[in-house]
Order: structure tokens, then sequence, then C-alpha cells
């Protein structure tokens, strides 16, 4: 394995180019660099995983019954190849990166949780990441018991939602028309891209309609604190929420 060497190169730097030197080398056809069982060697405290997990479950489950939201489930994450979940819509970013032998391993996740943009450019993905290492490796090891190796550690339910707007049945039920939705957008793509990409303002691509809808009802009951997304949101009444709903849940 080569060595990297360079005067003045931050541990970022170099952590990044470590992972190259891993992602070639692979392409290559080389022997692995990391036993099959490294992710054992992980130190972290899956309890305390769980509860820094609690940022990232606003887009993701994990546990028995885990579905798809913003972001793909994450069970069986350990030696997965990236953008393989069925019936997930990924970033152009994320595909390309499957394309070049992208696998979900300890070093990858890693580097991911750190910066997800350093990783995957491109990527969908708008968490700024998590500085602390322990905190990388509590919450990766959290995630590791959802993988194949425990098998013996039973699933937990899937990690809970909690919405900060509890809307009438009526409301979540409206059916929205995406055409309508399509014409609405205009305003809505001023800032967020239609392809999906985040340049410093979040993906609403391939959202959940009802995350969709939940957040943009916080907004109009300024709940949540953006003023520009509150007046936005005020001027919406709910079948044209529900319409801009359908129509982003869809978008390509």
């Amino acid at each position: 394995m080569p060595v990297i060497k360079r005067v003045g190169m931050t541990l970022q730097t170099a952590r990044l180019a470590l992972l190259a030197v891993v992602l070639a080398w692979g392409a290559l056809g080389g022997a692995p660099l990391f036993a099959a069982g490294h992710e054992a060697e992980l130190i972290g405290d899956a309890e305390r995983g769980e509860v820094v997990f609690r940022k990232c479950k606003g887009c993701h489950q994990v546990g028995q019954g885990a579905k798809n939201r913003a972001g793909p489930k994450l069970n069986g994450l350990f030696g997965r190849k990236a953008a393989s979940v069925e019936g997930f819509y990924y970033s152009k970013g994320i595909m390309r990166a499957a394309s070049e032998g992208l696998v979900w391993d300890l070093v990858r996740l890693d580097a991911y949780l750190e910066n997800p943009k350093a990783l995957v450019s491109g990527t969908r993905m708008s968490f700024r990441g998590l500085k602390k290492l322990q905190d990388r490796h509590d919450v990766l090891a959290y995630l590791r018991l959802y993988s194949d190796d425990p098998a013996n550690i039973p699933e937990a339910p899937p990690t809970a939602v909690l919405h900060e707007v509890k809307l009438t049945p009526e409301i979540l039920a409206l059916i929205g028309d995406p055409e309508y939705g399509e014409y609405l957008s205009s305003e809505c793509s001023t800032c967020h891209l239609r392809d999906g990409g985040d340049q410093g303002i979040p993906s609403i691509t391939r959202w959940p309609v009802e995350d969709f809808v939940v957040a943009m009802h916080a907004y109009k009951r300024k709940l949540r604190s953006h003023p520009v997304m509150q007046m936005m949101a005020g001027r919406l009444d709910d079948e044209e929420i529900a319409a801009l709903a359908a129509y982003f849940k869809e978008a390509k």
C-alpha cells in the first residue's frame, strides 16, 4: 500500500487521501485492506449511539419495519453496496460513487458521517456531519446492531419520528394533484434545486408526502423559524400544500 506523505497536509485531507487509495486499490482488484471482521473492532457505545442517532431519524429509519423516508432505511448497512436499497431514489452523486465501487464499510461510513459531501460530491444528504469521533463511533456501533452480524440481537421497532405539529386526519388524507403542484413549484425552485442537488439549501425532491406536508404546516404556524419559509407557507392553503407534496414526491 502506498505511503501518503505530504508536508502541511491536514488530518481531513490525509483521511480522504487514504480513502482514495483504498477505493483505487479495490477497483484494481487488490486484496482487501481491511479484514472482514474489522467492524467488530469499533470502539463505540451502541446505547449512546441510539441517542446521537436522533439527529438522523428525521430522514432515516432503522429496525423492524423500517421504511425509506427522505433517506434510505439503514438495516443491513454494513457491507452494503452504495445506492442499493430497493425503491429508494438516489442522487446522481451517490449513484456515481456506487458505479465506482463504493461499499459501506467502517472506514467509508466514518468518513461519510464526518462530512457527507467530502466523500460523495453531489449527494442530496444535507446533514453537516458529526465532527466528534466518539459520536460517529457510537452511532456506527448502534447501526451495527441492525446488520448481519451480530444476527442474534433482536431488532427494535423503527425509530419514532416526532413531528412538531399535529395535523388532522383530513389534512393528512388530502391527495394532491402533482400537475398543479408542478405549476406551484416555480417559487420553490428559486432556492431548491429540482434535480435534488444541495448547494447549501436542503433538497426537497423525493420527500415523503407526510413529511413535506407536516414541514409546510409547521412553517405556516410559525413553529419552524425560517422567515422566508414562514411567508411562503403562509400563502398556501391545505390543497396547495398537498399538491406540492405530491409533485416533489415524484420529481426527478
